[in-house]
């Protein structure tokens, strides 16, 4: 129902981590993702002792949680459409993340995002990760900015 959305995320292959958006409204977004046993990143952390990067933790809450909730507010206040425009690029600008628990291969997260402002271009949202059973895995403070850009391809 929500994952229209997902066609414009510029992400693709194995830095897209996005699978679901379960709610999307001007305030808030919802999404899950299921970490692939297969991705990169786990290869070497740690050999032997797979376990999610921070930064991939945080990629993840920053894909859902400000990327996904900014390019529909974007989408939504301009009068012209971008529906074939493939040039929204996020811009993340800061973040304030905890990380409570560790992430394994294959788990399953949903990352739950509440707007704090959305002004001038710019977008800050109160993000968690939570895993499967409800438990807060890390949880922040994003801001960033969606831009319009012409990049030569």
């Amino acid at each position: 129902m929500n994952n229209h959305i997902l066609n414009h995320l510029p992400y693709k292959s194995s830095f897209r981590f996005v699978d679901n958006i379960s709610l999307l409204s001007e305030d808030e977004v919802r999404g899950e993702y299921t970490l692939r046993n297969d991705a990169f990143f786990y290869e070497d952390h740690f050999e032997g002792n797979p376990v999610t990067p921070g930064v991939i933790i945080t990629e993840i809450m920053a894909q859902i949680g400000l990327v996904v909730l900014g390019i529909f507010l974007v989408l939504k206040e301009r009068e012209f459409n971008y529906m074939d425009d493939d040039s929204l690029y996020p811009l993340l600008t800061t973040t304030d993340v905890s990380f409570h628990k560790i992430v394994l291969p294959g788990q399953k997260v949903t990352v739950i995002s509440k707007k704090q402002y959305f002004r001038f271009g710019k977008l800050k949202c109160y993000v968690e990760m939570l895993d499967s059973s409800k438990e807060v895995v890390a949880k922040g403070v994003f801001s960033g900015i969606i831009k319009k850009m012409n990049i030569k391809k």
